[in-house]
């Protein structure tokens, strides 16, 4: 339960703290008094979209911050406890929002606004002015629905199947776009492979053809400059080695007087043995000079093919060869396309055989659901003055041309939430066929049913708080004091926060507040006043009769106060 509630600097209120109690708590005062300002500082502490306008003016923050008792709740503190938020019997949710954003704390520690209200959805259930008109929307009614426990199971495991024919499809339409790209393009890759396997990657070796080429290239020069190293030997008159040997002759007289000869003596034997390996390998390597034009030419056609291939590709070799075994690849897969969408089709079918499964299950419960939900209905309908309500929550199969199952023969369109068109039909008279919601139910009949729904909603779901803004809407009356007895038995199951102008409703308060505007300080406040019982009889009273208060209002408000009270 709301233990209390603190805002400060937030539209009209300044700062504010009150108490809340078990059970029926109603908070009562004139239009325009600040009733709407509390509800939509509980909203931004639910995790709400908050307006920076909702800064009072001067302040540079507004603050929300309610106190929650808990208890033991496992699925609350496992969130905690995921978000590294200290878990204990008391939940402290706070918002702040200034003019550059807002910040949200749960136990004083900072978390996401995605996590403050993933915590508000599970202790707290806010019925908004308007909320009601949710249930003429039958895009709505589905919800309502599996808003049961029994439901939850069941639809998390058929969507887990639907993800599963979801992907399948995914990869079906994925390969026939391949399947479409790929026939565009064969012709193409069937060109380019014939091409890239007539030019023989694989068994060129570029820096082993530059090197050929240069040698044919190049035999001339070759010949003639061997030639030239051999003849050196060949002179009968002064010629290399000649002269070689008499620098050793003199070399060697030179060095029995002189030791110092000794180095060069040495230097000029080995340069004779250099220069006569020199002359004989030139001599040895004229006989193999290859002088061959035509393979020259067959060489050079060669590299200027792949100079080509290069160019036009804007690959070199290495990525050449590589993007040759790629359109090879994709040429096979086009090849096997039929055989590959057989296969992918074939699962498909087992799938939907299991989806269909999951969908018959679910629509199933739903049904029974629905059942059991329209029999409760009608019970609660009774309590608040529609004794002859007659609801129908239909289940029907969502039949599609489109569709991936099949039931009764007929083909069915399956969405992430099921297979079903679920729509509420209703008659508030005797004797009248259900029509739907929205074209047979008054504004005053409306807010019943969604009364009427919360109750039992309440009970399944054990919601611990409930809030409700002015669901008395188009009612009054007898009706009022129907509607305000169904709101004190359903307190006994949770605590109630309503905010109401019936006094047959808040008659029915276990703990009265009065919502008021006063003068402070030449600025307009909002205070939340509690009531004690001889106020709570006077408010009473006021809402019977406006300011003037005279007593007969005052003995019709003990009355009223006290057959509620017995009857409850």
């Amino acid at each position: 339960m709301i233990k209390s509630l603190y805002i400060k600097d937030f539209a009209l209120i300044d700062e504010l703290e009150v108490d809340f109690e078990e059970g029926l708590n109603i908070l009562t005062g004139q239009t325009g008094a600040g009733k709407s300002i509390i509800i939509g500082a509980l909203n931004m502490i639910l995790g709400e979209r908050a307006d920076t306008e909702v800064i009072r003016q001067g302040a540079d923050k507004a603050i929300s911050e309610a106190t929650i008792w808990v208890g033991e709740d496992e699925t609350l503190e496992r969130l905690l406890t995921e978000n590294e938020v200290e878990f204990n019997e008391y939940l402290i949710l706070r918002r702040e929002i200034r003019g550059t954003g807002s910040r949200a704390f749960m136990n004083d520690t900072p978390v996401n606004i995605s996590v403050l209200k993933a915590a508000g959805d599970l202790l707290v259930d806010l019925h908004g002015q308007h909320d009601h008109q949710l249930l003429l929307k039958e895009e709505n009614h589905r919800g309502v629905i599996d808003g049961f426990g029994e439901v939850e199971p069941v639809l998390e495991a058929y969507q887990e199947e639907h993800k599963k024919m979801v992907e399948l499809q995914k990869e079906l339409s994925s390969l026939k776009k391949r399947e479409h790209e790929l026939q565009e393009k064969t012709e193409l890759y069937r060109f380019q492979v014939q091409e890239l396997e007539e030019a023989h990657l694989s068994e060129i070796d570029t820096e082993q053809l530059e090197s050929e080429m240069n040698l044919l290239d190049n035999a001339e020069v070759l010949d003639q400059k061997a030639a030239a190293i051999s003849e050196m030997g060949d002179h009968d008159d002064a010629n290399i080695i000649q002269l070689l040997n008499f620098l050793k002759l003199n070399l060697e007289d030179l060095a029995r007087i002189e030791p110092e000869f000794e180095n060069y003596l040495n230097e000029i034997n080995a340069a004779r043995v250099s220069v006569n390996e020199a002359i004989a390998f030139a001599e040895r390597y004229r006989n193999s000079i290859e002088f061959n034009p035509k393979r020259l030419e067959e060489l050079r056609q060669r590299q200027s093919e792949l100079n080509r291939l290069q160019k036009k590709y804007q690959r070199d070799i290495p990525e050449l060869i590589k993007y040759l075994q790629e359109i090879k690849h994709e040429l096979s897969i086009a090849d096997n396309f039929d055989l590959e969408i057989e296969k992918l089709e074939s699962r498909i079918q087992d799938q939907a055989e299991i989806l269909k499964k999951a969908a018959i299950e679910l629509h199933g419960i739903r049904t029974k659901v629905g059942k059991k939900l329209a029999e409760a209905i009608q019970q609660e309908l009774a309590k608040v003055g529609i004794p002859h309500s007659n609801l129908d929550v239909r289940v029907d199969w969502m039949y599609s041309n489109k569709g991936w199952i099949e039931v009764d023969g007929q083909s069915v369109e399956c969405t992430e939430y099921g297979c079903d068109d679920i729509r509420i039909y209703i008659s508030t008279n005797k004797g009248e066929e259900p029509k739907p919601l929205a074209k047979i139910a008054s504004g005053g009949e409306i807010s019943r049913v969604m009364l009427a729904l919360k109750s039992i909603l309440a009970k399944e779901q054990s919601l611990p708080v409930m809030i409700f803004d002015e669901i008395d809407t188009g009612i009054s009356g007898e009706i009022s004091e129907k509607v305000g007895r169904t709101m004190r038995n359903l307190s006994e199951h949770c605590q109630i926060i309503a905010i109401t102008h019936q006094p047959q409703i808040a008659s029915q308060a276990h703990k009265h507040y009065k919502v008021a505007k006063v003068e402070e300080d030449d600025r307009t406040v909002s205070r939340i006043i509690p009531l004690s019982d001889e106020e709570h009889i006077h408010e009473i009273a006021s809402l019977m009769s406006g300011a003037e208060i005279s007593d007969s209002a005052l003995t019709s408000a003990r009355e009223l106060i006290e057959r509620n009270t017995f009857q409850n």
